[in-house]
């Protein structure tokens, strides 16, 4: 057999032995179950035994009890099992009961404690239980109140079989009479042990017990106020009409009933006491004793408000603030919030407390909001900028560091601290749309620019002049400009930084222009520059704000650069004149400087153009002139054969000027892109056959044969210009092919693919060849191999230039290679579909 069926076995006996069912209902275990309620300031109390059927209540208080309650309603079995007091402190927290709590008597309650009842055989029978809808623990001297009451119960049984039992009448009431002294002696002992103050009235408010607890807290003996109203020494004179009517509602059943009052105890000192009072009723049910608990509350209502005192200065500080304060769940829905705050979001507190905090952001920015709520999770707080979005469509931001806050007997919350910083932010990005602007200006303009400070130090550089000068940028900043780029004249000589235009600009606050000196690269080599030196200026007047000074200083730089006379910032804005009295002071120098090797170049490459424009029209003038003069003067009436070869010597230098100036206006139309394109799909095969037939005659003259292999190739392009290409490198071949008597020289005309994009067209001829060191510049205007070309073979100088420019024009490139002796190849390449530029 089990231990738990025996168990079961012997409890079943001892209730047989009991006879419960055989006596009448017994009020003894009623006021047994409303002291256990008074001493542990409980509600609802009971005495009970453990039936096979389920729970029988002998006495109960604070409820109607049923005839019979199932087993699992309330936790006696687990009572009965435990080795003194059981407690349940928060049955919404316990696995069997959850957030219902223990549902009893039409109720739902949070804390159970009960002490088993024990036959004098130490068997379980049933418990003494005590229920509330608070959760707590009993007190070390309420559980042995509860378990001394438990013990109450047993001798309630005992005696009830004794009574059973056939003795006399004597002996009966004896052991009757016995029983309840020693339970009147053992309830008085119980009432001097526990801590809470207790009191026992008669029904006309005469004190009837007053326990030790009660005694320590007034300084008065019980027997100074046995028989004697409250009022007369324990109650104040100013109270004592709230205290006879509270106690009046309890005497006319008003009760349980709690209340706090004061009692001035015998030293003069008034304790505040909290109580719970109830009636303790006879067999007819007529109110026979109030009895009432309590315990001092005086240090608690005095910490109670300083802490209110404490809000209060609190809540005028937060109220006060000038940032966010406020305080949500862990749903982020907003708790409370300060006065500012809820104005920050354009709404009244009223309006903002019990909303997400997600309804009142910039809905571009609600996605933050989870990660928000997981970080304060894991680490505890958070900080960022909240982006707030007020109905009226306008935005503020505001930077926030909020904490997670966890107390001990409440559900966790967040607070947050937020400081407005729209303003800043606006200044901010204001600030960085200049930056970014004067940088864009810096990087877009072709000059170089660098600024210094006082020292001569490089604070700032674009990439243009880096990289002029050969240097990375980062090399640049904190190094002495004048020593790095400006140390030396153009000759070499040392250049003292006292006669810089740079410093002397710095020095007098002018702008200074400069256009003939050098700056010298990384490399050691120098280069010829034009610069622009202006002073960076600093407002003293503090009116003037840096947002404003750094657009000036940003202006001066652009205006070093363009030469354009630009507004400043804060006059263009404000449209205010200029502070007379403010004071300013030069804090560093921006210059501008440009290459001008280019453009000395192109003064030469001018200069040298003109000088051979002159000689190439003035040759054939000259013939021309000559030969017309002859004519004109009748030298030659009589020599009809000299007069024509004069006559041809007049064309053939008049179509030589033709050529010269078609060349020139083609050139300059290529060049300043009025020569427009008409581009379609041309077959190159088509375009050979054309050109070769224009120079027939010529080649044929020459004995020159062509050969040509297009290959079915297509190209995109105007097929006017590539005629022109073609004929003009054609012409050149044929010019300067060798002469044979019997074999005819060749020249081969190629075309192929080099990509799906790009084409490539190939001349090679048999000629004598060209140097390496002009293979470059025979596309240059009036550059030929040998200048007494121009004269042999009547050429311009510019048929290798044009075709340059039309090759350029169409995305390509030409080139030519050569082997002296032996011939040239030149090569050029064209898109072969209208997007394939292949520059």
């Amino acid at each position: 057999m089990s231990t738990t069926q025996e168990t079961e076995e012997a409890r079943l006996a001892a209730l047989e032995h009991y006879a419960l069912d055989e006596l009448p209902h017994d009020p003894a275990y009623d006021d047994i179950a409303r002291l256990a309620a008074a001493v542990t300031n409980s509600p609802i109390a009971y005495v009970s035994v453990l039936e096979p059927g389920g729970v029988r209540i002998l006495g109960a208080h604070g409820f109607e009890p049923e005839a019979e309650v199932a087993r699992d309603t309330l936790p006696c079995e687990l009572t009965v099992d435990a080795d003194g007091v059981y407690q349940i402190p928060d049955a919404r927290r316990d696995p069997d009961y959850g957030m219902n709590g223990i549902p009893f008597a039409g109720r739902s309650f949070r804390f159970y404690g009960g002490a088993p009842v024990l036959t004098p055989h130490s068997i379980s029978i049933g418990c003494l239980a005590v229920l509330d809808t608070t959760a707590r623990r009993l007190s070390p001297s309420q559980i042995d109140s509860l378990e001394s009451l438990s013990h109450m119960v047993t001798t309630r049984l005992e005696l009830s079989v004794r009574v059973r039992q056939r003795d006399t009448a004597t002996r009966a009431r004896q052991r009757v009479e016995t029983a309840l002294t020693m339970e009147r002696n053992f309830v008085s002992a119980v009432l001097d042990t526990v801590g809470a103050l207790v009191v026992v009235f008669d029904t006309a408010g005469r004190i009837v017990r007053f326990n030790r607890a009660c005694e320590i807290i007034s300084g008065y003996n019980s027997s100074e106020l046995l028989g004697k109203y409250a009022w007369e020494r324990l109650i104040p004179e100013e109270d004592v009409p709230s205290y006879i009517e509270s106690f009046e509602r309890i005497r006319n059943g008003d009760f349980p009933t709690a209340y706090e009052n004061f009692w001035t105890a015998a030293d003069g000192t008034r304790r505040r006491i909290s109580w719970s009072a109830t009636a303790l009723v006879d067999t007819l049910g007529e109110v026979a004793f109030i009895i009432a608990t309590g315990i001092d509350v005086t240090v608690q209502r005095v910490a109670e408000s300083s802490i209110r005192e404490s809000e209060a200065k609190y809540r005028q500080i937060v109220e006060g603030s000038l940032g966010m304060v406020c305080t949500h769940d862990l749903d982020g829905v907003i708790l409370s919030i300060n006065d500012f705050g809820a104005q920050l979001g354009g709404r009244r507190v009223e309006e903002v407390i019990g909303r997400p905090l997600t309804s009142l952001m910039d809905p571009f920015y609600v996605h933050e909001m989870e990660q928000y709520l997981k970080e304060l999770l894991r680490d505890g707080e958070s900080s960022g900028l909240l982006h707030l979005q007020r109905p009226d469509g306008s935005m503020r931001v505001v930077a926030y560091r909020n904490r997670l806050v966890e107390p001990k007997d409440a559900p966790r919350y967040v607070l947050g601290f937020g400081v407005d910083i729209t303003e800043q932010i606006r200044a901010e990005d204001q600030l960085r749309s200049l930056i970014r602007q004067s940088n864009s200006v810096l990087e877009s303009v072709g000059d170089g620019i660098y600024g210094i400070d006082l020292q001569g130090r490089c604070t700032i550089v674009n990439n243009v002049a880096a990289q002029m000068l050969g240097y990375r940028p980062e090399e640049m900043i904190g190094r002495n400009m004048h020593e790095l780029i400006h140390h030396s004249r153009v000759d070499g000589t040392y250049y003292p930084s006292n006669e810089c235009p740079v410093e002397g600009s710095l020095k007098n606050r002018n702008s200074m222009r400069v256009a003939n000196e050098v700056f010298w690269r990384k490399d050691g080599s120098c280069f010829p520059v034009e610069y622009v030196a202006r002073p960076l200026i600093e407002a003293i007047d503090p009116a003037i704000s840096q947002v404003e000074t750094a657009a000036a200083n940003d202006t001066l730089a652009l205006q070093s650069s363009t030469g354009v006379q630009i507004t400043p910032l804060h006059t263009a804005t404000s449209g205010a004149p200029a502070n007379p009295r403010a004071q300013a002071r030069a804090v560093g120098v921006v210059v501008a400087f440009t290459d001008i090797s280019e453009r000395n170049q192109l003064d030469r490459m001018k200069d040298e153009f003109i000088s051979t424009v002159s000689h190439e029209l003035r040759t054939p003038l000259t013939s021309l002139r000559a030969a017309l003069g002859l004519i004109g003067g009748g030298a030659l009436q009589d020599r009809p054969e000299k007069m024509k070869q004069m006559m041809d010597i007049a064309i053939g230098n008049t179509d030589r000027l033709v050529r010269l100036v078609n060349d020139i206006l083609d050139l300059e139309r290529i060049g300043s892109g009025k020569a427009e394109l008409h581009a379609i799909q041309c077959n190159i095969s088509e375009l050979f056959d054309r050109a070769t037939q224009l120079l027939q005659a010529t080649a044929h003259k020459a004995n020159v044969r062509f050969r040509m292999e297009p290959n079915d190739v297509t190209v995109w392009a105007d097929p006017d210009r590539i005629l022109q290409t073609l004929t003009n490198l054609l012409s050149n071949a044929v010019k300067f092919s060798p002469a044979a008597a019997n074999l005819p020289s060749e020249i081969r005309l190629t075309a192929s693919y080099i990509s799906p994009d790009e084409a490539l067209i190939e001349i090679e001829d048999h000629g004598r060849g060209i140097p390496v060191d002009k293979l470059q510049q025979i596309f240059e205007r009036f550059k030929q191999v040998d200048a007494s070309d121009s004269r042999a073979m009547g050429g311009t100088g510019l048929g290798l230039a044009i075709c340059r420019s039309i090759v350029h024009q169409h995305g390509g490139h030409i080139w030519a290679t050569s082997v002296l002796g032996e011939g040239s190849t030149f090569h050029f390449t064209l898109p072969t579909h209208p997007h394939g530029h292949i520059r």
